[in-house]
């Protein structure tokens, strides 16, 4: 079976990203060394690839990171009910001194 150069373009993505399989990449490699105008081409497509995606968080940190929320929510909370009590207490305050001036 012959593999034409619109078999080797359909695979070329898989083969960049190294994807394929050892045998499709075998194939692919041997018809690039054949084709010096589609090897090229397989260059550019290359260059403009990302870079690999990042590695992923470990346990260690998503549970460091938890802990810090944790604490930024508990800390919020009290700040919020800090700011609610002072307003309370500053009106009721308000309210007993225009109280006992009228």
């Amino acid at each position: 079976m012959q593999v034409t150069r619109d078999v080797v373009l359909d695979l070329l993505p898989l083969y960049l990203a190294d994807e394929a399989s050892a045998d499709t990449q075998h194939l692919v490699k041997a018809y690039l060394e054949q084709d010096p105008d589609l090897a090229k081409l397989a260059g550019q497509w290359r260059k403009q690839l990302p870079g690999p995606p990042p590695a992923p968080v470990s346990l260690e940190a998503q549970a460091e990171a938890y802990r810090k929320a944790q604490r930024w929510i508990a800390l919020r909370t009290i700040g919020l009910a800090a700011v609610i009590a002072a307003g309370a207490l500053g009106l009721l305050g308000l309210g007993a001194l225009l109280f006992f001036i009228f």
